[in-house]
């Protein structure tokens, strides 16, 4: 596993938690992460990864909200 140091300015306001989750949900969603490798990542069940993803706009099936709802309307 690599290890990296990110140097963040003191101006943003963000967590631990709240970096490795955008990290680990942006590499889920490029499909480079499985969500038990991202939940790893984060330090969190597989099961609470799921459930937090869509607070970082991700999808667990792959769709764009938008793209699901055209698909819908085209049904």
């Amino acid at each position: 596993m690599s290890v990296f140091q990110i140097r963040i300015p003191d101006s943003v306001k963000i967590n631990d938690f709240e970096l490795r989750m955008l990290i680990a949900s942006k590499l889920f969603e490029e499909g480079k992460l499985s969500s038990g490798q991202a939940a790893e990542i984060v330090g969190i069940s597989k099961r609470a990864f799921v459930e937090i993803l869509g607070k970082y706009n991700v999808s667990l099936f792959g769709y764009e909200y938008e793209e699901l709802e055209e698909d819908l309307e085209n049904a």
